[in-house]
């Protein structure tokens, strides 16, 4: 992986990666080190409060890279990423990352830019946008084919529905 961090450009990101899935923290050494590179992401960048707005980086058959955009008004919904393990580095602005409790409300972490997490295949979340003009990077593996996005009913009663990757994530109802 530490050849990643010499590469100029997205076609040759895959020549610095090993040929087989990554685990969640080689993940987050590959999210940190894409957002370190602005040449890689910066001209994707664009914002939408109707739309996230969202581009695929790099996807190959061990791992997949996004870029996200966020304003306040973006917010993924309850869900999590079926078999795939992820990575998230904030590059500019703030998210906010909810994780699902039990009989009580979600807990609530500020992600602000500088800071990244990681995550298994059993994370379930959700992020929002806090500040305008939020941006980050979001590596996966194995690459994303379907997704999970979760409701909870008003009697508490979890629902999953299973999603495309290619999908905008959106709230499926309006807990948080």
């Amino acid at each position: 992986m530490t050849d990643l961090l010499a590469t100029s450009g997205l076609g040759e990101l895959a020549e610095g990666l090993p040929e087989r899935d990554l685990d969640k923290h080689e993940l987050k050494q590959l999210a940190d080190s894409i957002a370190t590179r602005p040449e890689l992401w910066r001209q994707h960048v664009a914002f939408d409060d109707e739309n996230r707005h969202y581009v695929s980086l790099h996807r190959d058959q061990h791992v997949d890279v996004w870029v996200l955009c966020w304003t306040p008004a973006n917010d993924t919904g309850w869900h999590d990423h079926d078999i795939s393990s992820g990575a998230v580095a904030v590059v500019e602005g703030c998210l906010t990352e909810h994780n699902l409790a039990v009989d009580r409300p979600s807990l609530a972490t500020e992600v602000p830019a500088g800071q990244s997490y990681c995550f298994g295949p059993d994370h379930i979340h959700r992020l929002t946008g806090r500040d305008a003009g939020s941006v980050s990077i979001h590596a996966y593996s194995p690459p994303l084919w379907r997704m999970g996005q979760y409701a909870v009913g008003p009697t508490g009663i979890l629902r999953r529905t299973s999603v495309s990757y290619a999908d905008e994530l959106r709230p499926l109802d309006d807990m948080i």
